[in-house]
């Protein structure tokens, strides 16, 4: 099993993650024979679910399994309700399991990093464009964005400019936010999948926000290989400009969105105790590309 898969459970979990991922081969089984599934791999590189892909009355499927019920419910209540907006198809669930779709031949856009980058943002785009077609739902089914900041108003071990700044522009975009969609809330590389001839999502959280915050994701990754590369500031401005153009979307809030979101990811981590080294790195470099009247 993946040693990072492991930490991260561990860190995130503690004795009730140790406790089952030493379950975990027994709550494998029992899920294959309740859902009578064959020929069940691991898909490899975990990192905070165990996925494994198997045949389903010889369909392809995937197994997604996670310590944390609530997470899992979570992402199945998303599943839903972006249904038939380029998701992958929940098929079936317990509280401990889900049996999804599996997209054929399920290759990632993070594939196309570095050398077709152009290409894969078109990709998001369009996929991002589909996705916010869905349906808004009632008031409480999902959180909003403004739960999902509220951490952003206490006090965590990063800098106090940092926290100052992504406090601020957070009231003023949420006070300046003209539209509300349901978002994916995770919508990076690698859960955007290759599927026939079209692209799959897969993991979304399910949060109300406005568009411009969507984006934020996809353009700080792959992590940690995009900040490696000696054109990564090139890199993260040609992504603004080039999917608030093609999202036709306003490029300042998208720039203040992804600083806000980073130091959002950096207490998240905090939070878990997992690293943050990436995300210290990340908050240089957009508050450094801030609009100076931000």
């Amino acid at each position: 099993m993946d040693k990072l898969f492991v930490q991260n459970i561990i860190s995130m979990y503690g004795a009730k993650g140790k406790q089952w991922l030493e379950n975990l081969p027994e709550i494998i089984e029992r899920k294959e024979e309740f859902w009578q599934i064959s020929a069940l791999k691991s898909l490899g590189n975990h990192s905070y679910n165990y996925v494994l892909s198997g045949l389903q009355n010889e369909k392809a499927v995937v197994l997604k399994l996670n310590p944390d019920n609530k997470t899992l419910n979570i992402e199945a209540k998303a599943l839903k309700a972006f249904a038939g907006f380029g998701v992958v198809a929940l098929l079936d669930q317990m509280d401990d399991a889900l049996l999804l779709e599996c997209a054929v031949p399920g290759n990632s856009l993070k594939n196309y990093w570095p050398k077709r980058e152009g290409e894969a943002i078109r990709i998001a785009c369009k996929a991002m464009e589909k996705l916010h077609q869905a349906p808004c739902p009632q008031e409480g089914v999902f959180p909003s964005i403004d739960e999902w900041l509220a951490p952003l108003d206490k006090e965590w071990d990063i800098p106090a400019v940092y926290l100052k700044k992504a406090s601020g522009l957070k009231e003023s975009l949420l006070k300046t936010r003209n539209e509300t969609r349901l978002l994916h809330g995770d919508l990076h590389h690698d859960n955007i999948l290759a599927h026939g001839e079209d692209w799959l999502l897969i993991d979304p959280k399910g949060v109300l926000g406005e568009q411009a915050y969507e984006v934020t994701t996809f353009i700080r990754n792959p992590m940690p290989a995009l900040l490696d590369s000696e054109k990564a500031l090139a890199i993260l401005q040609n992504r603004i400009e080039m999917m608030a153009a093609l999202l036709e979307l306003d490029r300042q809030r998208i720039y203040k969105w992804c600083f806000v979101q980073t130091i959002l990811s950096w207490i998240w981590n905090l939070e878990d105790g997992l690293d943050t080294a990436y995300f210290r790195q990340l908050a240089t470099i957009f508050y450094s590309l801030l609009p100076r009247q931000a």
